[in-house]
């Protein structure tokens, strides 16, 4: 199930980690790697492939208001998105350290699509201003340890930047 078929959620934005889909990592890798990062994370919807390795997860971080629905995509579509993704990132410009991520990116023909949702509080409309309480510890936990299990890049499209000390 999605996050976006549950009520209490609402999706705010959708980030990326692009990386070598020979680098594909194992449910059990990523299990493990998300669970270890925090104990009150909860794991559900997990799917793998016929080989083990992994598709598709749910996260739920209730003390961030949040959750993530992360999923595996490959092929074409990647290729031809990075792409897109690299002239924009280009176009902004971005950090010196930038560079190497940049050119890297150019290779990736696999992606994680990591959305993220805001729980919505139980109050009246107009108690409430989206974003108000969500926070995005969750998310960038997340995003760096995908990254460093997948050797890849981790992407906010929507603002043109690459996410991560390191990168």
């Amino acid at each position: 199930m999605s996050m976006f078929e549950d009520s209490r959620y609402q999706w705010r934005e959708t980030y990326l980690v692009l990386f070598d889909s020979s680098a594909r990592p194992m449910l059990r890798t990523v299990k493990r790697t998300l669970s270890a990062l925090d104990e009150r994370y909860t794991l559900t919807n997990l799917s793998a492939d016929d080989q083990g390795r992994f598709d598709s997860l749910t996260l739920l971080s209730p003390d961030d208001f949040s959750a993530l629905d992360i999923c595996y995509t490959s092929g074409e579509e990647v290729l031809e998105h990075a792409a897109t993704l690299l002239e924009e990132l280009e176009r902004v410009g971005g950090r010196p350290d930038d560079r190497a991520a940049l050119k890297q990116i150019q290779q990736c023909d696999a992606r994680l699509d990591v959305l993220h949702f805001e729980q919505v509080p139980e109050l009246p409309e107009d108690d409430y201003e989206p974003g108000e309480i969500l926070d995005p510890s969750a998310l960038l936990l997340v995003l760096g340890a995908l990254a460093k299990i997948t050797g890849g890049i981790a992407v906010d499209p929507q603002s043109g930047s690459i996410i991560g000390d390191d990168q």
